[in-house]
């Protein structure tokens, strides 16, 4: 992170000698936007990706966090949704035609591919490839129009090479599209590296405190454009402006909040290494050296979400670890200011987890902002009690 992307996040609203001062943008709640003649209104609702006629389509607010996304990622701009889900299904919908193949790369959230299971129904197939693969070249077809990227990956964390991803997807006029949310815009920056398309679900890191919903694209002001008015007004998954500035307000401690996840992540990982119950970790700050130019060169600094497998792992025993955690709190999603536990196994389910390559004593772990000295102390108690 440097200094101007500290600048982005935590810069005040531009039209503040409009609004008697205001630093934070007002909160524009408003569903239409009245003009002053019949023409201006034709004219502006022709060019509704950049006017305000009504706010399913474009919203102060919005449009403001919008354009700070857009500068951190290094994009050119940037269209916002009601929810992280809202804006993948919106980038699938408005790139994919039936006979198109999507490949996706490393292990990838959960909905996302439930959606692609969904398009197979549309004549849109898809390959799934194994953790860390960073040879996409023998995987795409003549028909592949979408490779679709996590890197971290979804609960194991590899780590891929965007720079050899995106060089073979370019030659072959294959676009790329990575979910970026786990680094945030501020540690991994994927178009520098050649990806077309970003994604984020606000929801977790950027939002910050758990109580908003909200995705993002950056990309291409071409692509932008035209995914405004499919994917993103003929779908509906609209951010409100309300949504927008709760996003806003959690925007301006991001280089704040996410300096202090990885500290104490970096600490509970090191301490997850002394537990003999633990099998291995998954985060790159454990499968890395720093001098790796896997990450030297692609991050400038890792969040706290991570992953570690119980030795002997099953459903009864990830449950009883589990369970005796008090300050890790049992829920979904991640990225807030406190600290969350899950596991991908359920009753029965652990044969099927070995064949996806995941172990059935697999913890997840959001790292949050108590504190290293608590959380570890809360893992101890955990530990001991198995």
């Amino acid at each position: 992170m440097d200094r101007s992307d500290r600048e982005i996040c935590m810069s005040a609203w531009e039209g503040a000698e409009n609004v008697h001062g205001a630093v934070a943008p007002p909160v524009f709640q408003t569903s239409i936007f009245t003009k002053p003649s019949f023409e201006a209104f034709i004219q502006e609702q022709e060019q509704e990706h950049e006017r305000y006629v009504y706010s399913r389509g474009a919203n102060p607010t919005v449009a403001f966090l919008e354009e700070r996304l857009a500068l951190l990622e290094r994009g050119e701009a940037c269209k916002c949704f009601g929810s992280g889900m809202g804006a993948i299904s919106a980038v699938l919908m408005s790139l994919l035609r039936g006979g198109d193949h999507i490949l996706f790369v490393n292990s990838t959230y959960g909905p996302a591919l439930e959606m692609a299971e969904h398009l197979r129904g549309f004549g849109i197939d898809h390959t799934v490839l194994p953790d860390g693969t960073s040879d996409i070249e023998p995987h795409l077809r003549k028909n592949t129009a979408l490779v679709y990227v996590e890197s971290p990956g979804t609960m194991r964390m590899k780590v891929l090479d965007l720079a050899a991803i995106t060089r073979t997807a370019r030659a072959r006029g294959v676009w790329t599209v990575m979910d970026n949310t786990w680094s945030t815009p501020l540690f991994q920056k994927p178009i520098l590296a050649g990806v077309d398309i970003v994604i984020h679900s606000c929801t977790k890191y950027i939002g910050g405190h758990s109580d908003v919903l909200g995705g993002a694209v950056i990309g291409p002001a071409s692509f932008v454009r035209d995914l405004f008015y499919t994917g993103f007004q003929l779908l509906g998954s609209v951010m409100s402006a309300v949504e927008a500035s709760m996003v806003l307000r959690g925007l301006r401690t991001l280089p704040i909040r996410m300096a202090e996840h990885e500290r104490s992540a970096v600490r509970v990982i090191d301490y997850l290494a002394t537990r003999p119950e633990v099998a291995a970790i998954h985060h790159p700050h454990h499968d890395h050296r720093p001098d790796d130019p896997l990450v030297k060169d692609q991050f400038s600094g890792f969040s706290g979400l991570l992953s570690f497998d119980l030795k002997d792992g099953s459903f009864e025993k990830v449950a009883a670890f589990i369970n005796r955690l008090s300050l890790f709190r049992i829920g979904a999603s991640w990225g807030g200011y406190e600290s969350l536990v899950t596991a991908p196994v359920r009753p029965g389910n652990e044969g099927a987890l070995r064949e996806r390559g995941f172990s059935p004593g697999m913890v997840r772990l959001s790292v949050g902002l108590e504190g290293a000295d608590s959380q570890i102390e809360d893992l101890e108690r955990a530990f001991t009690a198995l």
